[in-house]
């Protein structure tokens, strides 16, 4: 409504930037729903990649406010018409930034507690919103000192901003889609699962998110003179403390080698023939 009384397009570049922000909680909300339900024989793995779907659909909604926000300010570059009511739009750029840092403040904190790249990108989006949100007070205190064009020059600054929220979010998530994780991550579930009892060597470990959930893959050495039933439990023993130690972690599988035959080098087949089939290795 002030949009339309005062003309104002830093305050319209910056009204698109909030809807498209609110719209994000609808894919966030249908992510987390599926996320709940048990894997079936189809999905083994359960639906928690739907979860880095939505994180892709809060980048393309970011994405199309970028281009409106930066169509309409370059047209009013282009096209000037003055803007009234500032006391309106002054009010309307503060109410704006303190919602939008309420919303980011509780995204951020519950993202980071869950591990949810998504629900942390959009609360990223919802900060930079709120201080796009202040912009809008600069433009109106410029077009009050004498400077009609501080308005759209706002808004575009609004736009680059909104594009610098686009590359961020679009990394982590685009990071997460392609089973990327951060190497400290591998770091830590090395170091944890050392110093197991029993554990002599800790190879090849692989990790990957599946939304806010952390699965790993990991080989142990132990002494080749133990039974099955005493590897079997030092392996329990060190998911165990990867179940501490990570809290983002849901499960761990754990190979376990004997220590003269430790890593997957030693699990190569050579080539060889059977059946029908051509010679071949595993």
């Amino acid at each position: 409504m002030i949009v339309w009384l005062s003309s104002s397009v830093a305050l319209l570049a910056d009204t698109i930037h909030n809807v498209a922000d609110a719209c994000t909680a609808l894919p966030l909300w249908v992510a987390f729903l599926l996320a709940r339900r048990q894997p079936s024989p189809r999905f083994t793995y359960g639906y928690g990649r739907v979860e880095d779907l939505a994180g892709m659909a809060i980048v393309l909604t970011i994405v199309v406010s970028a281009l409106v926000a930066g169509y309409e300010s370059i047209h009013r570059l282009l096209h000037p018409q003055p803007v009234t009511y500032l006391g309106a739009v002054m009010a309307a750029s503060v109410i704006g930034f303190l919602g939008n840092e309420a919303v980011a403040v509780w995204r951020i904190k519950v993202g980071r507690e869950i591990g949810s790249a998504a629900l942390v990108a959009d609360g990223q989006h919802a900060r930079v919103d709120g201080l796009a949100s202040l912009a809008v007070l600069i433009g109106a205190l410029g077009v009050l000192m004498g400077y009609p064009l501080a308005d759209a020059v706002v808004g575009l600054l609004i736009t680059v901003v909104i594009f610098g929220i686009i590359w961020q979010s679009s990394t982590t998530v685009l990071t997460r889609l392609l089973d990327g994780v951060d190497p400290a991550l591998i770091e830590e579930i090395t170091h944890a699962a050392h110093h197991a009892p029993g554990v002599q060597e800790v190879t090849e470990v692989r990790a990957r998110w599946l939304g806010h959930r952390l699965h790993a893959e990991l080989n142990i050495a132990v002494d080749s003179t133990l039974v099955v039933q005493e590897g079997h439990d030092i392996a329990k023993e060190v998911r165990h403390r990867l179940l501490h130690h990570l809290r983002y972690l849901a499960n761990a599988t754990i190979h376990v080698d004997p220590v003269q035959a430790s890593g997957e080098a030693y699990h190569h087949i050579g080539e060889h023939m059977h059946d029908a089939y051509p010679p071949h290795a595993h």
